[in-house]
């Protein structure tokens, strides 16, 4: 999806009346999905990956840790899934550590193929990647800005504490 795309899914998603989780938000189909991409990335990476899931208080599903034994320039891969649309962000070290995936690469801390590899399995399994880079842009959307404990930014909305 382009970032024009990408931004219409998250206004269209955002629900000012739903800050944690969507209307129809399906706790054990979430769990399911979740379970499936752990298997999937184990499976790809070849090795355990650590993982919590059901994050209490947040729009954050929960979140898997490709250990950094397991990657090519030796730096964890955080996969972090939302509660809304199947939404996904895919972080270097942690959501943060970096300015996104591309600022991770340009400093030798993470690998086109592994990303590739992260993003084949996320693509497969129905999620929806958005960048980190868009994730941290300027929240533009219809929720209350008090909900925001901090800068108000997409990632908050959909990944963070409200």
């Amino acid at each position: 999806m382009t970032e024009t795309e990408l931004l219409a899914l998250l206004r269209e998603l955002d629900d000012p009346e739903r800050l944690e989780w969507p209307l129809n938000y399906d706790r054990t189909a979430a769990s399911l999905s979740f379970g499936g991409l752990v298997r999937r990335l184990e499976t790809d990476f070849r090795t355990q990956c650590e993982f919590e899931q059901d994050t209490q208080d947040s729009s954050e599903y929960g979140r898997v840790r490709v250990p950094a034994e397991a990657t090519i320039c030796g730096t964890r891969i955080v996969v972090c899934v939302s509660k809304f649309g199947s939404l996904a962000e895919v972080c270097a070290d942690n959501p943060g550590a970096f300015l996104g995936t591309e600022e991770a690469r340009e400093e030798g801390a993470l690998d086109l193929a592994d990303l590739a590899t992260v993003e084949r399995a996320l693509a497969e399994l129905g999620y929806v990647s958005v960048p980190e880079e868009l994730l941290e842009s300027d929240y533009e959307g219809p929720s209350a800005l008090e909900h925001f404990a901090a800068r108000p930014t997409w990632w908050t909305r959909f990944f963070g504490s409200m």
